[in-house]
């Protein structure tokens, strides 16, 4: 599904990832692993056009060289950055809401709903009505992903999601 072949990312002139291969098939979990600032952000980052890069970059064989991050994003890869980026003035609900993909009537209906999401954090249920800009950091970890979730997105790129989440939490998403 995803192939990715001898990435080279950068941030202006900075040369941050040098000769980063990887490849996931469907069902499978990928895990990339290391110290800080060893690169795992910048891939994420470059797979979903966030970075200048270059190498390969395939999705379904297809190509993503010269996408914009949306489109990517259409294509069905999801991304929750680190700092769990939420829309801060929106609600919950809402929040929810712009992460559903439009429908169109060829479409098969969306694997999750939101009330899938609420059943999967009922933490949210509770705070549909806040805006999310209030929300503590494990708040906002679940909104992210709940977000990510909803979209039904086939490849979920995940960075550092279990920051600010209780180890109960951080297990169940695990």
């Amino acid at each position: 599904m995803l192939h990715v072949e001898d990435l080279h990312a950068y941030y202006g002139h900075s040369h941050i990832l040098q000769g980063v291969s990887l490849s996931v098939q469907a069902g499978e979990i990928v895990a990339l692993l290391g110290r800080n600032g060893s690169g795992r952000s910048t891939t994420a980052k470059a797979i979903m056009g966030l970075v200048a890069w270059r190498g390969t970059l395939q999705w379904r064989g297809q190509s993503l060289a010269g996408l914009l991050p949306h489109e990517i994003a259409q294509r069905g890869l999801g991304y929750v950055p680190e700092g769990r980026e939420v829309f801060a003035a929106l609600t919950v609900a809402q929040n929810l809401l712009l992460g559903q993909k439009k429908q169109n009537k060829k479409a098969p209906a969306p694997a999750w709903c939101l009330e899938d999401m609420y059943q999967l954090f009922p933490q949210l249920r509770q705070r549909q009505h806040t805006r999310a800009g209030v929300l503590s950091g494990g708040e906002k970890t679940r909104l992210s992903l709940a977000m990510l979730v909803v979209s039904s997105a086939n490849v979920l790129l995940l960075d550092e999601t279990t920051n600010n989440l209780d180890p109960a939490r951080r297990l169940e998403i695990l």
